[in-house]
């Protein structure tokens, strides 16, 4: 079975199963994508923050398949939230990148305790890279459901996405109900939980039960859910291991089963949107 495309709030359509490359050195990424894109991946996740755009950028030229087939997502850096500074960097992503345009374009972190709490003209300049078709959809990246309420409020233009940490520890439901509510696709990072859900009981039961690994199990529940996820392994038998998550579909039961796992807070690896307040060198 091929991979889900969803449909964002624009009428552009999003591979549900992706590949990330966040944490992937720049020497290592390269070729990382080009063998995630033989293994069948059309949907690639990276960031001005990870310092791969570069080479995200040479292994989609190096490919052979057509641009128009590959979802290629970036995020603007802390450091760049003025207008002018988000503007520059944006520009700064197309040229590292070096495809044409980007197919998503994010906020990477609101950061309310910085630049007097202003993310609302961060955002309306993002909406301005769509004008020209630079960036085919923008959205944003750990904005909880006030922030999304004070977008809608004071511009009138909902993100396409907004990426938030979830995962069965952590399932975020207020921010994931605050996203659907405004027709605001979910994407999921960390959707093991960096590896520390692999081991829990109910997990490794429900894996066996499909013969599954349970990575592939967690995995296959946040597709059931609707999340949009992107794992990232440089190793093939990994990505080829994520990949295969089409010939299982979990029961009402085991999805519940696992959505229980949730510890609220105390789940959370990353840190918290509404006090998080780096700022990149």
């Amino acid at each position: 079975m091929s991979v889900l495309d969803l449909t964002l709030n624009n009428g552009i359509t999003i591979p549900q199963l992706g590949f990330g490359v966040f944490q992937i050195p720049p020497e290592e990424t390269a070729k990382a994508v080009a063998t995630a894109l033989e293994v069948g991946y059309r949907h690639i996740d990276t960031a001005e923050m990870y310092g791969n755009e570069a080479e995200v950028g040479a292994a989609i030229r190096a490919s052979g398949v057509p641009r128009n087939e590959i979802f290629v997502t970036s995020k603007l850096n802390n450091g760049f939230h003025q207008p002018d500074q988000a503007r520059a960097a944006f520009q700064g992503t197309l040229e590292a990148l070096d495809i044409g345009y980007v197919d998503l374009f994010l906020i990477h972190w609101p950061l309310p305790t910085l630049y007097g709490g202003d993310y609302v003209s961060t955002w309306e300049t993002l909406v301005e890279f769509t004008a020209d078709g630079r960036a085919r959809s923008v959205g944003v990246s750990n904005f909880q459901p006030d922030h999304l309420d004070r977008l809608a409020a004071q511009t009138g233009t909902v993100p396409a996405v907004n990426q938030i940490e979830v995962h069965p520890y952590f399932g975020n439901e207020a921010a994931r109900k605050a996203s659907h509510d405004r027709n605001i696709l979910v994407e999921a990072w960390s959707p093991i939980a960096q590896g520390g859900v692999l081991e829990d009981e109910t997990i490794v039961g429900i894996a066996q039960k499909y013969d599954k690994t349970p990575a592939q199990v967690v995995l296959r529940w946040h597709l059931e859910r609707g999340d949009i996820i992107f794992p990232k392994s440089t190793h093939e038998e990994r990505m080829r291991e994520n990949f295969a998550l089409f010939d299982i579909e979990l029961s009402p039961d085991d999805v519940e089963a696992i959505s229980a796992l949730d510890k609220g807070e105390e789940g959370r690896t990353g840190p918290n949107p509404d006090t998080f307040a780096y700022i990149p060198d």
